[in-house]
């Protein structure tokens, strides 16, 4: 039912990141063109480039083969009376697109409470769907200042607001996300290539999205400044003004506090068992044995949301250098199946 619509708004949002052309959507086109070179006087983390980025990888996501797979999978759009309410995150540009995408393709209603953090954008998307598909029209709804009622409810936030979503929400069926961060081990030989798209993991929105590598394994012996060597083409972090007071207040802290550090003028590497780092540093430690940090990770898997390798590791999910930014439509957060919560709630 929405297949369609949803692979012609894929179309639209990479025509918005690259010089492609997409005839007959010349003005949504542009109005996401528009949003992506502005977007950083609404939020100065939403560089234009980050905004692209995931306009970029969102289009890749809705590509015809994997929504007529997705459509396979998880049945026919029909439409259906409930009602979901989604409480967005504003980490990243957009975060909350699969939510809304699920809760659409699933057939039922979708009440959106967005970030004021990430409003524009996902406004604009969700216009944009209700010009290609009229059905939209009483399917899409944000909510402002009136409450909506709603029959089940998806919140995405802090470790904080996780508790304030659970005592409120208890009633109804739900998905409560907390923090999750995202690792990356590196084994054996890492190419020049590799160092380049763990450095898109790692860089990629500052390392605000759950999916950004806050924290690196490597091998007892580990050369930290071949690390440094091949990121030094992701120095332009430091221009952005939110950015560099983040790293310059970290590294204050920790230097008042004695704390050993390995520093570039861009990124502090910090040797650190804790899985989340602050932003301007990367937590890091060294392993002996491979099979034994696949262990320690897998108990850690309800804080991590993906595992970032250059090699396949025994008892791990692992995605390859540079894709943790780029999820398919089947890569649920949290690793809980949105699309199997919907359909439960009939």
């Amino acid at each position: 039912m929405y297949k369609d619509t949803f692979v012609t708004l894929g179309k639209i949002f990479a025509a918005a990141a690259t010089s492609a052309g997409c005839p007959g959507f010349e003005k949504h086109v542009s109005g996401l063109k528009e949003i992506a070179q502005n977007y950083h006087n609404y939020n100065g983390w939403f560089t234009e480039n980050f905004v692209k980025m995931q306009l970029l990888s969102l289009s890749k996501m809705l590509n015809e083969n994997d929504l007529t797979r997705f459509e396979k999978v998880y049945g026919e759009n029909q439409p259906i009376e409930k009602t979901v309410k989604i409480i967005a995150a504003g980490n990243i540009p957009l975060v909350c697109f699969h939510d809304i995408f699920c809760v659409l393709f699933s057939g039922k209603k979708c009440v959106v409470k967005f970030s004021q953090k990430d409003r524009l954008l996902p406004f604009a998307v969700m216009n944009i769907l209700k010009e290609l598909n009229p059905e939209l029209q009483d399917r899409f709804i944000e909510e402002k200042d009136e409450r909506i009622g709603f029959d089940a409810i998806i919140a995405t936030g802090s470790n904080n607001s996780s508790r304030y979503f659970d005592y409120y929400f208890s009633k109804y069926p739900h998905i409560i996300r907390r923090n999750r961060n995202s690792v990356a081990v590196l084994t054996g030989e890492v190419s020049d290539e590799d160092y380049q798209k763990l450095g898109e993991d790692i860089f990629a929105y500052y390392g605000l999205g759950c999916r950004s590598v806050s924290k690196i394994y490597v091998p007892k012996g580990y050369d930290f400044q071949e690390f440094f060597k091949h990121i030094v083409s992701f120095s332009d972090v430091i221009n952005n003004p939110k950015y560099a007071d983040n790293y310059d207040y970290n590294k204050a802290v920790y230097l008042m506090s004695g704390t050993k550090l390995l520093d570039n003028n861009f990124l502090l590497l910090k040797d650190d068992s804790a899985l989340s780092s602050p932003i301007g540093v990367l937590f890091c430690e060294c392993y002996q044995n491979l099979e034994k940090l696949s262990e320690r990770l897998s108990l850690q898997c309800g804080e991590i949301q993906c595992v970032v390798s250059n090699q396949e590791i025994s008892g791990l999910k692992t995605v390859p250098f540079g894709a943790a930014q780029n999820p398919s439509v089947f890569d649920f957060a949290d690793g809980v199946d949105t699309m199997q919560f919907l359909k439960s709630i009939v």
